[in-house]
């Protein structure tokens, strides 16, 4: 097999009709009971409501969700070959046998692997030596995730943390998915399992100094928020725990780390426009918890100790954040605060790491993340030199803050991930590893482009693009086209090997860098986001239509994928533009806004007002019913839709997107089939394990395949 004939065969297999032949299967149409939502701003029917069941026991909910597996199955089933095929081509990728970079924390390297054909990471450490690692030394498996995944349809570890004197482990697992970890702890001298289980709690820990305590976080069981910080004591019953902390805003997020330094043990409380950090002494017996800021409205900050200071990353009197460093005793007061790294308007601090002799700084600028550099002592700043035009850099795992060596990531679309080493005292580079891609791999087979287009109010929606050469941009090509646009979170363009299933059989893929995200700094974030939220469904589209028009993309060829906020993306675009679209592939959708936002009791609901608005305010209210995907379901012509749940999902509940593919099915006017996936057995991540997700990747590009008329999967593996 060659990608090369691949990229021939692309005009053979996809130059088809915009309506293909449909299944003969006929899908379940889930029964319509009348329900009032009721609200102070209006009451609202909705006839799905009763697929909500909490308990996920319901035998007529669940029949509904597994009659639309069925009929998804059905659907798919002539692309049987081609799924397999599309999996073994991806798997094919991966070098099975990989292992992380081993990064040295207190005289030990450590690193996880993975072994052939298994599913789950193996966490392991080997003793430093005075050379540095050495790989032939005995090697000391501090968790077996196979081993322990067994008997489990769902597994993940969530965290591990070593005790400061180096005796026991602290870790938590689900075996649901449902984000409701327990914790154990493991005698490290034995490899013993101890008889401690702490349940419904979230994966944050850290050791108090003594060896003999850690603290965790307990969550609500109704709404999933962290909002105890509880100290356990090794052979006690956690019912006896106490109570160290406990935040009444459940607006705020709950977050608990030991420092890198392992001076402190920090609670660090987010909401979407607030933080406040507490810090105690990790030796300190009565572990005595006190604030670096108070909270106040409109400031977040983040925190690092760096001998007797905080260094502080802060957007008080800086839209797009700076950074101070201010005595620890007086933190406080900001007529102490220095600036080591200013505000600037064209650019967004994005994060930092503080080493004794340097600081170093995760940056967006021109619409690319870097990292820049800058010496304490000579005050001199730099950004790391990048190798192409268009990349993303972040700062790698670096836990000993006393080293002059700073670890970076370093990715573009077609340059895998590569860890990187820069001696600051010398600039020497040295490359660790680049991410391996087996089989006929080559970066330069392919072209990435890095584009802007013009959205509805003039503004410029920067456009990242991956296509291999020898595709033919005049407008014969399909195009999927993606994008995430919430939380400020941006989505950078970074390889992944799974895309080239598609770009290797001529497509064009395309990240909108839609405002919602934080590409060109805070105020990106800010336009898409409350009453200005529609600019990132207007800005999604506004790219599809300057793709096509420049040839990018045939317009009867356009798939467009999100998931969770992204899939919100997808639910608004399928009722503004559903023309534009052959295909939308939507993932854990977040589609209904307002009954959702209207319910505190929901995961989530209360942290979020500052993002989506509050709907018991009548301006929110009726700003969000206006773009809801579930509340403006219409009579019209939808595009095939692939939509995804997770039964066990604490983000977005299954019942959003379930009750949206009801209301497609009974108001849609269209005959593209519209099928609903749902993994019984898993959360907001999808399945667990290393492999299955590739799975999930398969059977969603073997649905793009058939929607473009082809399930040949002789010819779509060539």
């Amino acid at each position: 097999m060659s990608c090369r004939f691949a990229v021939a065969l692309a005009g053979l297999v996809l130059a088809v009709p915009m309506n293909a032949p449909a299944a003969v299967a006929v899908p379940p149409q889930a029964e319509a009971r009348p329900h009032l939502v009721r609200s102070p701003n209006g009451d609202r029917q909705d006839e799905y409501y009763w697929l909500r069941d909490d308990s996920r026991k319901d035998p007529a909910m669940l029949a509904y969700l597994k009659a639309e597996n069925a009929y998804k199955e059905s659907v798919l089933a002539p692309t049987a070959r081609l799924r397999e095929t599309l999996y073994q081509e991806i798997v094919g990728r991966i070098k099975q046998d990989d292992s992380t970079v081993p990064s040295r924390k207190d005289g030990w390297w450590y690193y996880s692997r993975y072994e052939t054909g298994k599913e789950y990471p193996v966490y392991a450490r080997r003793r430093d030596t005075a050379t540095g690692y050495d790989a032939s030394l005995p090697e000391q498996v501090l968790l077996d995730g196979n081993a322990m995944a067994a008997g489990h349809a769902f597994f993940a570890i969530g965290n591990y943390e070593v005790s400061f004197d180096d005796t026991k482990l602290v870790y938590a697992v689900d075996v649901i998915g449902r984000r409701q970890y327990e914790i154990r702890v493991k005698d490290l001298a034995s490899g013993r399992t101890l008889a401690d289980r702490i349940t419904n709690a979230d994966p944050s820990l850290a050791w108090h100094a003594d060896g003999r305590s850690f603290l965790w976080v307990e969550k609500d069981p109704t709404t999933l928020l962290g909002f105890k910080v509880r100290r356990h004591v090794i052979g006690t019953a956690p019912a006896t725990d106490a109570v160290v902390y406990q935040e009444k805003d459940d607006s705020f997020y709950l977050d608990l780390f030991n420092s890198r330094s392992d001076r402190f043990i920090y609670i660090a409380l987010e909401s979407t426009v607030s933080s406040e950090w507490w810090y105690a002494d990790a030796t300190d017996p009565a572990l005595v918890f006190k604030p670096v800021l108070a909270r106040e409205r409109d400031h977040e900050y983040q925190v690092e100790d760096l001998g007797d200071d905080f260094v502080i990353r802060t957007n008080w009197q800086a839209k797009n954040f700076r950074i101070v460093r201010t005595p620890i005793a007086s933190a406080s007061d900001r007529a102490n605060w220095r600036d080591v790294v200013a505000h600037r308007d064209d650019a967004l601090v994005d994060g930092y790491a503080s080493f004794e002799r340097f600081i170093a700084v995760d940056e967006r600028s021109g619409g690319l993340h870097k990292v820049r550099l800058k010496d304490w002592r000579s005050g001199k700043e730099e950004l790391i030199a990048a190798d192409e035009p268009a990349y993303t850099m972040d700062i790698g795992a670096n836990p000993e803050p006393g080293t002059t060596v700073v670890r970076y990531a370093y990715t573009s679309l077609t340059t895998p991930l590569t860890t990187f080493e820069l001696d600051t005292a010398t600039g020497k580079r040295s490359m660790l590893k680049r991410d391996p891609v087996l089989g006929p791999f080559d970066p330069k087979d392919y072209v990435t482009e890095f584009i802007t287009a013009p959205a509805a109010d003039g503004t410029a929606i920067p456009v990242s693009l991956l296509y291999r050469k020898g595709t033919r941009l005049d407008g014969s090509a399909p195009l999927y086209q993606y994008a995430y646009g919430s939380y400020g979170s941006s989505t950078d363009p970074e390889f992944r090997s799974t895309r080239l299933s598609l770009v290797d059989r001529g497509f064009v893929f395309a990240i909108a860098h839609v405002r919602g995200g934080q590409e060109l700094g805070r105020q990106w974030y800010e336009d898409g986001k409350l009453l200005k939220k529609r600019n990132t469904f207007t800005d999604f589209i506004a790219v599809t239509e300057h793709l096509v028009a420049k040839g990018y993309g045939a317009k009867d060829k356009v798939f467009a994928q999100g998931g969770s906020a992204g899939g919100l993306v997808m639910g608004a675009i399928a009722n503004l533009r559903p023309d534009l679209y052959r295909g939308i592939a939507a993932h854990v959708p977040f589609v209904d806004v307002v009954t959702t936002m209207l319910d505190e009791s929901i995961p989530l609901t209360t942290g979020e007002f500052d993002e989506w608005g509050d709907p018991k305010r009548k301006p929110f209210y009726d700003y969000m019913l206006g773009y809801s995907p579930y509340d403006n379901v219409a009579a019209k012509a939808y595009p095939a839709l692939f939509v995804t749940t997770g039964l066990w999902d604490s983000q977005v509940q299954y019942y959003e997107p379930a009750k949206w593919v009801a209301r497609l099915r009974a108001r849609g006017t269209g005959t593209a089939p519209i099928l609903f996936h749902v993994n019984l057995e898993a959360g907001h991540g999808g399945r667990s394990g290393r492999f299955q997700r590739y799975r999930e990747i398969a059977l969603e590009y073997s649905w793009v395949l058939q929607t473009l008329g082809t399930t040949d999967a002789a010819a779509a593996a060539r």
